[in-house]
Order: structure tokens, then C-alpha cells, then sequence
């Protein structure tokens, strides 16, 4: 019986020529009804030694099975005595693969398509070999999607007044489907984009996730961006001590304040007082307007003004700067 578990997974390529390469592992802790919420590469609290036994495990297991194309084998980590304990195979690339991608710079989407071509794991992913796939910086995922934090993450739906999504060094967007006027049905799955934050340090990238996500405007509809703003800032997350009932047993992370919108209220009052005028003012005449003030001649054209500059160019007998 596992009492307190991590959710840890590895990246697995498999060509048709027997090669099976791991791409590292990934950390899929942070969960909400078994549903990912944060997924973090490589994971923070691994040791070397743990992470090359993980990895080497799940190597072993698709080889052993001929595996081909791109894969995750997944695992559950007992964090009371570091034991990993085997999941699933997941035959497929994951939402979560973009943190993979940004910390060893292997396309993994363009790999898997090579591999299916029939080519080789060192021509689908650049690397000539195993042992020179390394790891490069930390990376961590957030869905932004219309689920409500505090209606039991339902997902909301109706149409976006306003969007506008972060940029930034470091900052990686997967989406299409969100912009201003786009209609969000409740016939589909709720993901409006995927953030990734890359930096050379764990705290450097949830720092740069976490401003990112606040620089995230969306209007219409609720999402659950404060929500997941609370969760990288707390304590339990920054200490690398989470485990997979982490969301489930912090109820702190459900309160936040409501965002004013002041923006969106200040220019629908702005709208309807244009078109509609103000409601102090109806019933009233309108104001006379005031008769346009005459326009002065100017002294050039007035009888007696000032002569031409011509007629000064003449009496100085000096050439035109025109020639």
C-alpha cells in the first residue's frame, strides 16, 4: 500500500531497427481526479541515481516488447522508500510532452512521424546516440482551460469577450482555438491553451509561469488561471513535498479573490452611454450648440500684409536656395 505517491513517467522513442531510446522522465504529481493539472521535466526531486533507474526501466520494458514510435511508460513512486512501482503504457504522444521537448530540444512530434517513415532514431531526433539525449534546464506545463475552480471545476461556456495570452523569454503557448469572439460550447473538452515555462532552475521557471499566467487576460467565460497561480505559489509545491493528493487536501488553494475587471466594465459603460446616452439625461432637451467662432484672416492675406518672400529674395539680390 502506497500511502504517499508520486506520479512519475519517462519518454520513450522506439524505432523499426530494435532501437528504444528514453527522452528523460517528466512529473505528473500535481493531479485532480487523476487528471493532470501540472506537469514539471525532468522531475525536481530525483535523484541521479533514481532518475537513471527509472529510465532504465522503462527502456527495459519496451524493448523487451518490440516497442515502436513514441510511447510514456508510466510509474507510481513511493515517496516514504523511493520505489518505483509500474502503471501503463501509454501508447501515444501526451499533452504533456512540450516540457520534454524544451529541456533535451528533441521534436518529439516530428520524431514519431520520421519513425513511422521507417527512419532511424538518430536521424528522427538529430542524436546520434543514446547517451548524448541530455537534459538542458527545467520546464513545467499549465492547462488554461474554462473549468471553474470554484463550482467544482465545471466547465463554463459561452463567448470570449476578450482574450489576450502572455509572452515572453521562455514562454511557449500550444493552442488555436482561444481568441476574442470565440465561442466555448460545453460539447468539448475545456483546454483553451497549454503553457510551457522553460529556465535553467526549477524556481526560475515557476517564477516565469507564474508571471505569465497573471499577464493572461480572458473575459467571458471562468477559468482557472488564479487557481493554478495559488498552487505555485504555495509552500507544499515549492518544497517539492506534493503528492498526488495534494489538490484534493489543501483546500487554501480554492481561495482567491474574484478579478475586478475593470477594464471590460469601463469600456461596456463607455459603450452604452455612447449609444444609448446617459440615464440622467433622458427626457432632457439638448443643449443648444454654440455658434463657431469666426475664423481670423491670417496677415498674408489681408490687404496691406506682408509682402512675399519673393519680394525679399529680390530686394537682397541674393540667389534662391532652389537655384
Amino acid at each position: 500500500m502506497i500511502q504517499r505517491a508520486r506520479h512519475v513517467e519517462v519518454q520513450i522513442l522506439g524505432d523499426r531497427q530494435g532501437n528504444v531510446w528514453h527522452l528523460w522522465e517528466r512529473d505528473c504529481t500535481v493531479q485532480r481526479r487523476n487528471q493532470k493539472v501540472v506537469e514539471r521535466a525532468p522531475a525536481p526531486y530525483l535523484t541521479q541515481a533514481q532518475r537513471e533507474e527509472v529510465c532504465a526501466m522503462a527502456v527495459r520494458l519496451c524493448r523487451s516488447v518490440g516497442y515502436e514510435c513514441a510511447g510514456t511508460v508510466e510509474f507510481l513512486q513511493d515517496m516514504d522508500t523511493g520505489a518505483f512501482y509500474f502503471i501503463e503504457v501509454n501508447p501515444r504522444i501526451q499533452v504533456e510532452h512540450t516540457v520534454t521537448e524544451e529541456v533535451t530540444g528533441i521534436d518529439i512530434v516530428r520524431a514519431q512521424i520520421l519513425i513511422a517513415e521507417g527512419r532511424s532514431l538518430a536521424e528522427a531526433t538529430g542524436v546520434a546516440r543514446q547517451e548524448d539525449v541530455k537534459l538542458d534546464g527545467h520546464a513545467l506545463q499549465c492547462r488554461v482551460t474554462t473549468e471553474d475552480p470554484q463550482n467544482n471545476f465545471i466547465p463554463d461556456y459561452g463567448r470570449i469577450q476578450m482574450y489576450r495570452s502572455a509572452t515572453g523569454p521562455g514562454i511557449r503557448l500550444d493552442g488555436g482555438t482561444a481568441y476574442t469572439g470565440a465561442v466555448v460550447t460545453r460539447y468539448y473538452d475545456s483546454l483553451l491553451t497549454k503553457v510551457t515555462a522553460r529556465a535553467p532552475t526549477p524556481e526560475m521557471a515557476i517564477a516565469r509561469m507564474d508571471r505569465a499566467l497573471r499577464e493572461f487576460r480572458i473575459r467571458g467565460v471562468s477559468t482557472n488561471i488564479d487557481f493554478v497561480v495559488n498552487l505555485l505559489r504555495h509552500p507544499t509545491f515549492l518544497s517539492n513535498a506534493y503528492t498526488t493528493k495534494f489538490i484534493d487536501t489543501t483546500p487554501e488553494l480554492f481561495r482567491f479573490a474574484p478579478r475586478q475587471d475593470r477594464a471590460t466594465r469601463l469600456l461596456t459603460y463607455i459603450a452604452d452611454v455612447t449609444v444609448n446616452g446617459h440615464p440622467e439625461t433622458a427626457g432632457r432637451p439638448a443643449p443648444r450648440p454654440k455658434p463657431a467662432s469666426p475664423v481670423p484672416r491670417s496677415r498674408a492675406s489681408a490687404p496691406g500684409g506682408p509682402a512675399p518672400a519673393s519680394f525679399w529674395r529680390r530686394r537682397d539680390r541674393r540667389p534662391s536656395p532652389t537655384g
